[in-house]
Formats: C-alpha cells, structure tokens, sequence
C-alpha cells in the first residue's frame, strides 16, 4: 500500500505532460473532484492537482516536440546522482541528469531497457505528494512491459525491490513490488508483460498510475463522458478490486480501482 512515508524505492511524485494544459486540468478537475493551481503565466501551463488542498499531482507541458502524452511515475531516492549511475550500469536510458528544482528537491529522468520512461526525486523542501491511497489519490503504479524479466532485473539492480509472482490466468505472470527490506504491506506497484496483441498495436513499455475512486463504474462513465477512450472496461479482480483502464482525451495512459475494503 502507498504511504506518504516515502521510503526510498516507492512512488514519491507523480506528473501528466499533455499538449494542453488547460484541457487536462478541466478533464482531470472534472473526474476526480480535483483543484487546479497554475504555478503561474511564467512557469509556461504548470501546476499543481490538489484534494483538500494537498498535493496529488502535477501538470505540465509535454518536455518536446514529438513527446507522447503521459503520466511519469517519481520514485523517492536519498542520492539521484547515484541512481543516475545505478541506471547506467543496469543498461537503462538517462532521458535528463541530476538537477536542483530550487530547494524543493533534486530530480533525473530515465528511460528503462525496455522503453518504460520514469523518473526520482531526491527530496529537501517538498517530500512528496500531499496525500496518497485515498479516494481521489494515487494509490498504485503498474509497469506493463515488453519484457518483464529484463525490466524485473533493472529495476531490481537500480532499486533493490524485491518481488513477489501471482499467476493471472493461466499463462502469466503478475509481479508484486515492493521497496528494499519491505513487507506484504508495503507493496507499491506491480510489473506485467503486455500482451502481444498489445504490442502488435503500436503500445510501448509504460508505466501506469491508478487511481482510487468510491466507484469504478461511475468514474469510467463520468471519463468517458469527458472524452475519455476504454482500454479496459471494469473488471473485478479477486482480492483486489474493481478496475479499469483508460487514455484520457489527449491519450495518456492511466487506471481507476475501487479497492477491496476501501469502503469498510
């Protein structure tokens, strides 16, 4: 489960690029009940998602030309430099070096051997997101990868997670992850092998947020209403959830979940 602790390891940040800015705000204010505070006419369409005044995400233009929409997951690290040279060494990308976002913190971005874009935050002003696992928030990041041994095995020498396989189905594998020296409790993520079918469609490795909401259902109907495209109708997944997958109007990635208990 994701806690504000934010130990080394865990999803510490989480940011949409979207080619307009205005757009996504009114998407995403709309679905999730959020707030949108601009950081201003300087700061070129970025700013902040929040619930009850703290943090869930953040919002920013795409970095470059070409760049798909999507939301990047942070993992919180005690030395970005450091990761930087765990990256390289374990054959991943470095998309952008260690630098100060001013007293906030240090943050770098990579690319995984497998295609998945991710990024760290080194924390000093600004720990992290203000709320998480409640509804509205974060609660759950998931890898879906064209190859999930090798990206088990970077994340593994880059991260130290450890990992726990559950059969789906009969033929695949669902990997739990959970930070260096955690328990069962601590899992914050997971790391699947795309489908084929999915790949012969053009679909990349990436990671995926979710997001917990009071009700699947009524959610995927309020995002489709609001643009949205279903990559996933709701599903329930025993001892997990209900659960749906979507691209918002700009096509970026992402998941809503009614967890187990979560209304209990």
């Amino acid at each position: 489960m994701l806690t504000t602790a934010y130990r080394p390891g865990t999803p510490v940040w989480l940011e949409l690029s979207s080619p307009d800015t205005r757009a996504s705000a009114d998407f995403y204010t709309a679905l999730f009940g959020w707030t949108f505070d601009s950081a201003g006419p300087e700061a070129g369409g970025y700013g902040f998602f929040k619930l009850d005044g703290r943090t869930v995400a953040a919002l920013g233009p795409l970095p470059e030309e070409g760049t798909l929409p999507s939301w990047t997951v942070y993992f919180a690290t005690l030395d970005a430099d450091r990761t930087t040279g765990l990256v390289d060494q374990a054959g991943g990308r470095v998309r952008f070096t260690p630098f100060d976002v001013f007293t906030a913190g240090r943050m770098a971005g990579y690319t995984d051997p497998t295609g998945a874009d991710f990024a760290v935050w080194q924390p000093h002003d600004t720990r992290g997101l203000g709320v998480v696992t409640q509804p509205g928030s974060l609660c759950w990041t998931e890898c879906h990868s064209i190859d999930a041994e090798r990206a088990k095995s970077f994340y593994r020498a880059v991260f130290g997670w450890q990992e726990r396989d559950v059969p789906i189905g009969e033929a695949l594998l669902y990997t739990v992850l959970t930070p260096a020296g955690g328990g069962t409790d601590d899992a914050h993520g997971g790391l699947v092998q795309l489908d084929p079918r999915h790949t012969a469609r053009g679909t990349s490795s990436h990671w995926l947020p979710y997001f917990e909401v009071p009700d699947a259902d009524a959610a995927l109907a309020t995002a489709e209403k609001l643009g949205a495209t279903v990559s996933l109708p709701a599903t329930d997944v025993h001892g997990v959830g209900r659960l749906a997958r979507l691209l918002d109007r700009h096509r970026a990635p992402f998941a809503v979940i009614t967890s187990t208990g979560s209304g209990e």
